[in-house]
């Protein structure tokens, strides 16, 4: 079989494949940090297939791609994909491979855009609810306090990321309880959570059709909140935790009939309430040593037939 092609049949089959075994196990919410390792591993395995299957086919297709791809093989290697043999498909399948790369590259960019427009918004009205008085310098403090009769409480990223926390949720929040939100709204700054959703939300927008890529954004807000939860309830306690999750959204009406998106809460509240056993460590261990092997298949395949002609 020659290897572009099962490069992409291996990339389709996991595009397919994930999304479903995924919704079907039941340790993700017990273990949010390995569930989202796993995607990542997934969508990193589906990107490399596409990435090396489009070199491949360009390499079958135009002497001087092929020069620069293996530009360092001996002859015996080059010999050994059979490029050749691939026929008037490789270059169609080298230019589709590479306008999808061109459109992920632009979607990226075009996500990182909007998100620093977003961000720049959202700083923008922060500063307006937070006049600086007369003779005032505003500071690079990373938690700043606006008046507001909604408990809210929310991280800016950016070059100097900020915690804005408004005056209702002082009010209803006790001391540990805003601890722990702090401590929540601190583990997404330290895990970079905002990187991973605009990679995700990128995908998704850009190829709606594929599976993988609409769950990868579906899954990743919902564990990166859980992950956040944790970190909040291994410093404060998950009843300290889940009692700041009620006080903050009980005005939102969540705990009641309310949209699929804001019943991530009360699931939240009971994971931290009723918490399912954890995996075992050798059993976590496991399943991050196999889905690292994910994007590691793709490179085997494609470099099985180079160290065979070597050997």
């Amino acid at each position: 079989m020659m290897v572009p092609f099962a490069l992409i049949l291996l990339g389709a089959l996991a595009a397919a494949m994930a999304p479903r075994l995924m919704a079907r196990a039941d340790w993700p919410d017990r273990e949010p940090v390995l569930a989202l390792w796993v995607w990542q591993c997934v969508v990193a395995g589906v990107l490399l297939c596409c990435v090396l299957a489009m070199s491949l086919s360009a390499a079958a297709a135009w002497e001087a791609v092929r020069g620069n791809v293996f530009a360092l093989a001996p002859h015996d290697v080059i010999e050994a994909y059979a490029l050749g043999a691939y026929g008037f498909w490789a270059a169609p399948l080298a230019v589709l491979l590479a306008c999808g790369g061109a459109w992920t590259a632009v979607v990226l960019t075009r996500e990182v855009r909007s998100s620093r427009a977003r961000r720049k918004q959202r700083r923008a009205d922060v500063a307006l609810r937070s006049p600086l008085l007369p003779g005032e310098e505003r500071t690079d403090d990373s938690l700043l306090v606006l008046e507001g009769d909604r408990a809210e409480a929310w991280w800016l990223p950016g070059l100097s990321p900020q915690l804005v926390v408004t005056t209702a949720a002082l009010r209803r929040l006790n001391g540990d309880q805003l601890d722990a939100v702090i401590a929540h709204e601190k583990g997404h700054a330290r895990a970079r959570h905002h990187l991973l959703l605009h990679c995700a939300t990128a995908l998704a927008v850009g190829f709606p059709q594929v599976p993988v890529f609409a769950a990868f954004q579906d899954q990743v807000h919902r564990l990166v909140e859980l992950c956040a939860d944790d970190m909040a309830s291994r410093r404060f306690g998950r009843l300290t935790t889940a009692l700041a999750l009620v006080e903050l959204n009980e005005d939102r009406g969540v705990f009641g009939p309310c949209p699929a998106q804001c019943a991530q809460v009360p699931a939240r509240v009971d994971r931290l309430l009723a918490p399912a056993a954890r995996l075992t460590p050798v059993r976590r261990l496991g399943m991050t040593a196999v889905a690292a092997l994910v994007p590691v298949v793709p490179l085997l395949i494609t470099f099985v037939p180079g160290l065979s002609a070597l050997a």
